[in-house]
């Protein structure tokens, strides 16, 4: 297996770590947490991120690094799990509902001992064990709560959400309107990301089609002598720099483009998560009031039964322990949708900044790429202003045409640019009889300065 190293160092004051807009800097400086270093494997972050749920259920918890079946212990696999893990463990520290999780202190201070008790200690059915927290790093006193029925637990939330009929709340609206919007966010985004995935594919295939159309000009080069196989060698030179050029891009457009995509995505995914805690806490809360109802009809029985006076003090007992269980399962539920509220808004607002930061982004790259490879054909247009002999000879046309013994430019049009290669043609059939014209390749380059620009290729 594979240990990553977690070290933990609180930045001094005024050192310029933008940790301001949580209270995780703080709360390190109360707590006198000394720097530490900890080994954890893969598994322990996902006993982090399976605790940080429980311990605060309804937060927007960051995604993790997906698991991999081959291919684990590469190099490149294991510096990029590294890297996501990395990402995971900051955003968690500066999560305003989870930088002070006990799960998360255990985890980054706890030694292996410590820890590994930790993750094996029973849990009560809510999922929080009880952690007591010690100046010492390596002192946790886990205290296992006492272990109740979780079956028959089961069972009754079972039957309450297979029933459907749950209890209402005043946010009840509110929260169907926010499932909606994340489910169209979520439906769009996926197919935001499909067409992103779908540009990487195709700007690699570019690549490729430009190494192998280089390739086969720097061949035709290579069967040709004078100007004319040089010319054609430059052509060749000048798409395998577009090639390799398309392949950055194409690197530079997954890294830039559709991992962000992707990782938005597992973001509204974690949104949805956190509307099933929601989801859950509120089941819980109906099979606790189904249960105290239930008791309640049980005791009223027992009551109106002569004789039954102890077996009615037992039901009045277990009814003020269900009703007990009942507010807390009411309070868990109104935190939780607090919470909840307070993390898609939150959402909200993160969701406008990072959509814009990767988009302009993006802009910024195709603006680059398209400059760079406009340079790499503007560049090439006078390298090929020679005859079969390497000599520029230009000649002219008209007012529009330019006309060499290789090439044709003209800032007309077209039909301008074909008439002059017709022209071309028949002067380099008359001063080259014993070679024939096999093809004229006319090629529309980019606009520059408002006019059309044409280039008419000579090849033999």
């Amino acid at each position: 297996y594979t240990s990553y190293r977690v070290d933990v160092r609180v930045p001094p004051a005024g050192s310029g770590t933008r940790m301001d807009e949580s209270g995780m800097l703080a709360h390190l400086r109360q707590q006198t947490v000394v720097p530490s270093a900890v080994l954890r494997r893969y598994s322990d972050f996902l006993w982090l991120y399976e605790r940080m749920h429980r311990e605060r259920a309804g937060a927007v918890v960051p995604p993790l690094p997906e698991k991999q079946a081959v291919a684990r212990f590469s190099a490149t696999f294991v510096e990029d799990r590294r890297i996501h893990l990395e990402q995971f463990l900051r955003r968690v520290a500066v999560h305003p509902e989870l930088h002070d999780c006990p799960a998360l202190d255990l985890f980054l201070r706890a030694e292996d001992a410590a820890f590994l008790i930790a993750k094996q200690s029973n849990i009560n059915s809510t999922g929080s064990a009880a952690y007591t927290f010690s100046p010492d790093p390596n002192s946790y006193a886990i205290h296992a709560p006492p272990k109740k029925d979780g079956i028959k637990k089961w069972f009754s939330e079972a039957k309450t959400s297979i029933a459907g009929d749950l209890v209402r709340s005043p946010d009840d609206d509110l929260f169907e309107e926010i499932e909606r919007y994340v489910h169209n966010l979520d439906m769009q985004m996926k197919g935001v990301s499909q067409q992103a995935s779908s540009l990487v594919r195709k700007g690699k295939e570019i690549a490729n089609g430009l190494f192998e159309f280089g390739l086969a000009f720097n061949l035709l080069g290579q069967s040709e002598s004078d100007g004319l196989g040089q010319a054609l060698g430059k052509m060749g030179e000048a798409a395998d720099r577009l090639s390799v050029l398309s392949a950055e891009h194409a690197e530079g457009e997954m890294a830039r483009f559709e991992e962000p995509l992707r990782d938005y995505i597992k973001t509204v995914h974690a949104v949805k998560v956190a509307l099933s805690r929601r989801h859950e806490k509120r089941v819980s809360y109906t099979a606790r009031l189904a249960e105290v109802d239930a008791k309640k009809a049980n005791l009223f029985r027992l009551r109106g039964q002569p004789g039954m006076e102890a077996k009615a003090y037992a039901a009045e007992m277990s009814l003020q322990r269900h009703q007990e269980s009942a507010d807390v399962s009411r309070d868990e539920f109104a935190a939780v949708s607090q919470r909840v509220l307070r993390e898609v808004d939150r959402f909200k607002t993160e969701k406008a900044h990072e959509m814009r930061t990767t988009v302009l982004d993006y802009i910024t790259l195709q603006v680059e790429y398209n400059r760079r490879m406009e340079d790499i054909w503007t560049n090439l247009i006078p390298q090929l202003s020679l005859d079969l002999d390497g000599t520029p000879k230009n000649t002219t046309y008209n007012t529009n045409v330019t006309v060499t013994d290789n090439f044709v430019t003209t800032s007309s049009n077209a039909s301008s640019a074909a008439a002059a290669a017709t022209t071309l043609t028949t002067n380099h059939r008359r001063h080259n009889p014993r070679k024939q014209t096999s093809r004229i390749l006319l090629r529309a380059c980019l606009i520059k300065n408002g006019h059309d620009m044409f280039v008419c290729y000579i090849l033999h």
